[in-house]
């Protein structure tokens, strides 16, 4: 799912990454704020994402009805400039989709 789902993203296509997601999705960027619902998720990728992000998972660990990802993406360091950032993301699934997350990004 988590798979597809980040395809989708990497292709620019943000309706079908918001396919997987139940729609009182509730995404946390941790230090930043949180997005809560799909139209605001839909919202914030459309400025975010107008470029699709560059990232790799590096690896993905599930428990539950969690998954972790742990992987790189490119984008904005100081002054602005492009650089490799490392990420954990903390999906939470309910009924098979997507309904929350916790997204941590520092410097690498």
């Amino acid at each position: 799912m988590l798979e597809a789902a980040n395809a989708a993203v990497r292709a620019g296509d943000n309706e079908g990454f918001l396919a997987h997601c139940t729609d009182d999705i509730r995404w946390t960027t941790v230090g930043e704020g949180t997005l809560q619902g799909k139209q605001a998720v839909r919202a914030w990728m459309k400025g975010a994402y107008s470029v699709p992000p560059q990232f790799e998972v590096q690896y993905m660990v599930a428990e539950g009805d969690r998954v972790i990802a742990i992987g790189t993406i490119m984008g904005d360091g100081p002054e602005g400039k492009p650089a490799e950032l490392a990420y954990s993301d903390v999906w939470r699934f309910r009924d098979g989709k997507m309904c929350e997350l916790d997204a941590f990004v520092i410097g690498a």
